[in-house]
């Protein structure tokens, strides 16, 4: 349990330093209190969508992942940014990505950050 807390925290940081740096990356809300909760769940959103899409869509441009030497895995973290950002518009959360370059920048941001933290934070159960 305290491993997916810390993941979460660490991608609600990661997130929170993508919308910080890029324009067209908005999160929205009345109070930073509200916008510290927007965040935390557009991160588990995040998660959600990393741990049940990205594995199918690895699989599926395996080819890809091999031809490009893995610079594809740019495309599909900026996928997935933008099915977050889908889906928190689906449920009404103010959070949203503009354009999928913004989205690919927002991805390479937010993997090198998460990474960071993940070096940083603990992550034992």
């Amino acid at each position: 349990m305290k491993n997916f807390v810390v993941k979460t925290i660490a991608n609600a940081g990661a997130l929170a330093v993508a919308v910080w740096l890029l324009d067209k990356i908005t999160l929205t809300g009345d109070s930073t209190a509200k916008k510290a909760g927007t965040l935390i769940v557009v991160a588990l959103i995040f998660g959600l969508v990393n741990w049940l899409v990205k594995p199918v869509v690895k699989v599926l441009t395996f080819p890809l992942f091999i031809l490009t030497l893995g610079l594809i895995t740019l495309v599909v973290n900026a996928l997935m940014l933008l099915l977050t950002s889908w889906v928190c518009g689906k449920l009404d959360l103010s959070f949203h990505v503009e354009g999928f370059w913004t989205a690919v920048l927002g991805g390479l941001i937010v993997s090198v950050v998460s990474w960071a933290l993940h070096v940083v934070l603990p992550d034992e159960d």
